[in-house]
């Protein structure tokens, strides 16, 4: 159970980066540039936390690759037809594409750092640049090519934003079980991944651009973005609860009307009625322009997003099975203290990652904030806004 809750909690989170970084291009949105390096790094260090709790759901960890289409000494192949197998092909298609896409955008930048380690007599340290960055020189045709690519990746990506969640809620919506049997699930699993996706970009960038004095680079303009995404994702997602309630009510089905009051009313009403204050209330505050200029008040709430997100996720899940069809198999699930802190271990490696990439690589790409950073003026002055 809390292992698949913090599967889907650590898939959604990484679609912010994707996002950002596909779409955004794409439509040519300049504001992406501050943040999308970080926002890449941040989804592929989430699909690493993902990945390691299906591992762990095993149960005998030596059976892990058995979820991998490869004939075993049985022959006895997976079932092609469950959503779980989906989620396989789906995750690792995603966690793939996304570090190609992060990668490439690194290489303009690993140059930058080989020359200036060269410049500075640190041999090794040029190597291992030098070596990432695959002999780029900067000619009109290294940068004709990358911009190729970099395009392609980005065409590629988008279509994944959409398919991951959508292949994620599958794994809810195909069974039988009141409460996960519906259409609604793939738009509604879509929107609450944007919306705690740029949660997570929040949570982590606010505090880099106060420790490093990043206030040039990562604007009021940005945070203004960034807040007002959140807000129209959010208010989807408050929009989805509701129609829950509706379809169950419309569709008269017993089963499906019990859930949903169960869940609201029911003995796990408390983490029902958290759910909704931090990913329907919450996303509100964000129609005050004082309240998105105030920085801490933004980190604040960008951490309720997160802490609402993983509710829905438990919401979901628990609420639906700690009640099935067979009332004598009714029961009240709480994590054991190993789940507690598995989970808590995740936002370990999460964090260590993403400080090393920190530490070790630009967190903005340099070649991208040229482009779009306000140009000296004809004089050799500096324009200073």
């Amino acid at each position: 159970l809390p292992i698949f809750v913090n599967f889907v909690f650590w898939i959604g989170i990484g679609h912010a980066g994707t996002l950002i970084s596909a779409i955004l291009c794409l439509l040519r949105q300049k504001w992406r540039t501050s943040i999308n390096r970080a926002a890449e790094a941040m989804t592929i260090f989430a699909v690493v936390c993902a990945a390691i709790f299906p591992v762990f759901h095993v149960g005998r960890v030596w059976y892990a690759w058995y979820l991998f289409p490869i004939p075993n000494s049985n022959w006895i192949w997976q079932n092609f037809r469950s959503p779980l197998e989906w989620d396989v092909f789906a995750v690792s298609t995603y966690g793939t594409v996304s570090v190609l896409f992060w990668y490439v955008g690194l290489i303009p930048d690993l140059a930058v750092l080989r020359d200036r380690f060269e410049a500075a007599g640190n041999k090794l340290r040029s190597f291992l640049y030098g070596l990432f960055a695959m002999g780029w020189r900067g000619s009109n045709r290294h940068w004709s090519n990358y911009e190729m690519a970099y395009i392609i990746l980005a065409g590629i990506s988008t279509p994944l934003v959409l398919s991951v969640h959508t292949i994620v809620s599958f794994d809810f919506a195909v069974s039988l079980i009141p409460g996960w049997h519906t259409t609604i699930f793939p738009p509604y699993f879509v929107a609450g991944a944007i919306f705690s996706g740029f949660g997570m970009v929040m949570t982590l960038m606010l505090p880099l651009r106060a420790v490093y004095k990043l206030e040039d680079l990562i604007t009021q303009y940005h945070i203004d973005c960034m807040c007002k995404i959140t807000l129209a994702t959010g208010t989807m997602v408050g929009y989805a609860y509701a129609m829950e309630f509706f379809i169950a009510w419309y569709g008269a089905n017993p089963y499906e009307g019990f859930t949903f009051i169960n869940r609201a009313f029911g003995p796990y009403a408390w983490a029902y009625w958290i759910m909704i204050t931090c990913n329907v209330i919450t996303p509100q505050f964000f129609w005050s322009k004082r309240i998105r200029q105030n920085t801490a008040l933004v980190w604040v709430l960008s951490i309720f997003v997160n802490v609402g997100m993983w509710f829905e996720r438990f919401v979901i899940i628990v609420t639906s099975l700690a009640r099935d069809f067979l009332p004598s198999s009714w029961g009240y699930y709480s994590p054991s203290i190993v789940e507690i802190f598995t989970f808590f271990g995740t936002f370990g490696v999460f964090s260590v990652l993403f400080l090393l990439f920190i530490r070790f690589l630009p967190v903005m790409p340099m070649a991208e904030l040229k482009a779009v950073t306000p140009q000296a003026d004809v004089h050799g002055g500096h324009d200073h806004h």
